[in-house]
């Protein structure tokens, strides 16, 4: 069993073997990066729109702010106070927040501006939210490292055609036919257009 412990040179991993007493630095799998960073991360523009959100029905404090979106993120995206205090300085500069004082504290309430800028993009926050009720990722590791390894495969193919020279024009034509026909099946199962 190999277990990763440290970061090596680029694209390789510290390993130990268990049992073996060995430690070596391998290479990283190519598609480890894919799973770094397993929390979804709101974009520039959906952080100003989930402040809006959090200080909709009450006045809020910054770190009322963070609380309340990493409340209903189900604990799984908490923004830092670099990201909500300069939002929160920027609603205010855009007339879309005020500055309220509560319990002798600074805190921030949505203006009327500001709920019309939240009505123009509920959408957006909502997606953002849906994000988290989804089942993780995690909860199909083995489906996951199946499509890996095919993955894989796929790539072994390329290798083994290209040592034994068989990449002709014509296979080259067919390869590329069927990995655009499977790019626009696997784009459109992920919701996405091609680009």
């Amino acid at each position: 069993m190999i277990g990763a412990s440290a970061c090596g040179p680029m694209g390789y991993v510290w390993c130990s073997q268990w049992g073996h007493g060995r430690r070596r630095w391998r290479q990283r799998e190519w598609w480890a990066g894919a799973m770094d960073d397993r929390r979804p991360r709101a974009e520039r523009g959906e952080v100003r729109f989930l402040v809006l959100d959090a200080i909709k029905d009450q006045p809020r404090h910054g770190y009322e702010v963070i609380g309340h979106i990493e409340e209903r993120a189900g604990g799984s995206y908490r923004p830092s106070p670099g990201v909500i205090y300069p939002t929160l300085q920027l609603l205010e500069e855009l007339e879309q927040a005020q500055v309220v004082e509560e319990a002798g504290r600074k805190a921030y309430a949505i203006t009327d501006k500001g709920r019309d800028e939240l009505a123009l993009n509920r959408r957006a926050v909502d997606e953002f939210y849906e994000r988290f009720e989804e089942e993780p990722w995690e909860a199909y590791a083995e489906d996951f490292a199946e499509l890996m390894q095919g993955v894989a495969r796929l790539v072994k193919a390329f290798r083994r055609g290209s040592r034994h020279g068989r990449l002709s024009p014509a296979a080259l034509r067919a390869i590329k036919s069927a990995l655009d026909e499977a790019l626009d099946k696997i784009e459109a199962a992920l919701g996405g257009d091609r680009r």
